[in-house]
């Protein structure tokens, strides 16, 4: 019985020992020892030759002028880009939700850009942008309006990057509200009408509240992933033009041979930025997520 019982207590741990072995050699270990790097003036062709400065990258980090242009092009990035996929999957996911033929045809077409490789991605709309001979300006000629430098821009370079991010993965989360929409009681929203409830009314105290746990979901993975933004920028646009383009992520790669401990801080103050707006998004938003 004894034996029985301490098997029964290690059995658990046992069965979760591979996970947390995992987590601890491409989690754990990797954060501390970046931490570390971040403290050093780490030479990688000879490290015996790094040294331990403190927080000397950190002090050089946040009087740099260019951080805080990096900071905020990254802080845009991840607004605009959560908020337009959002509101446009939610918008989208409410129109093809109805089990029908040609909603699946419509789901599988906007799912179709996220299963592609955003290298092939970012190079189809680097021709469709391209100033003289792409796509888009030929139609706006088209039409009669003005043409755009789109990525050759300063001041539509960002807002271009934005657009491709928002098509490439909007059709991932319009697969998630359509799966929670189809998952709320038909019995609900005949309550509703019964008791002439608008469009609205229900579409605001019904339909949110039941699918905000996929939205808070959404919102969270959403706004990490932003704030990592990488290989969308390094096609694209390679952080310009004039650093217009330049996020988080890039500016670490882009010091990863000349400053590696420069490049760890930076690395360390994007951990601290993403576990702190994770933290506020559930301070803030956890007690309104409705679970059935």
């Amino acid at each position: 019985m004894g034996k029985k019982r301490v098997s029964s207590v290690i059995r658990p741990y046992l069965m979760i020992l591979p996970a947390m072995i995992g987590i601890g050699v491409f989690v754990i270990y990797p954060i501390f020892y970046l931490a570390y790097l971040s403290l050093h003036k780490y030479n990688l062709m000879n490290p015996a030759k790094s040294k331990f400065i403190g927080l000397d990258n950190y002090a050089d980090l946040f009087a740099r002028d260019e951080f805080y242009k990096v900071l905020g092009n990254t802080a845009l990035y991840t607004f605009a880009t959560v908020l337009i996929t959002l509101v446009l999957s939610v918008a989208i996911a409410v129109w093809v939700s109805k089990n029908t033929k040609f909603n699946q045809f419509i789901q599988a077409g906007i799912f179709t850009p996220h299963i592609v490789s955003i290298v092939s991605i970012a190079l189809v709309w680097m021709w469709m942008m391209e100033p003289s001979l792409g796509f888009l300006n030929y139609i706006l000629k088209s039409v009669g309006l003005p043409t755009s430098q789109w990525l050759q821009s300063s001041s539509t370079a960002m807002a271009s990057i934005i657009f491709v991010s928002v098509w490439q993965g909007i059709g991932y989360y319009v697969l998630i509200i359509v799966a929670a929409l189809q998952g709320v009681s038909p019995s609900i929203y005949e309550a509703a009408s019964l008791d002439n409830a608008s469009k609205w009314k229900i579409f605001y105290k019904i339909t949110l509240p039941m699918i905000s746990p996929q939205l808070f979901f959404i919102l969270i993975i959403m706004t990490i992933g932003s704030f990592k933004v990488f290989d969308t920028v390094r096609m694209m646009t390679l952080g310009g033009p004039n650093n217009s383009t330049n996020t988080l992520v890039y500016y670490i790669y882009q010091n990863r041979t000349t400053n590696i401990g420069y490049a760890s801080a930076t690395g360390m103050v994007l951990m601290l930025v993403i576990g702190i707006l994770t933290f506020v998004y559930f301070r803030m938003l956890a007690n309104k997520v409705h679970y059935q």
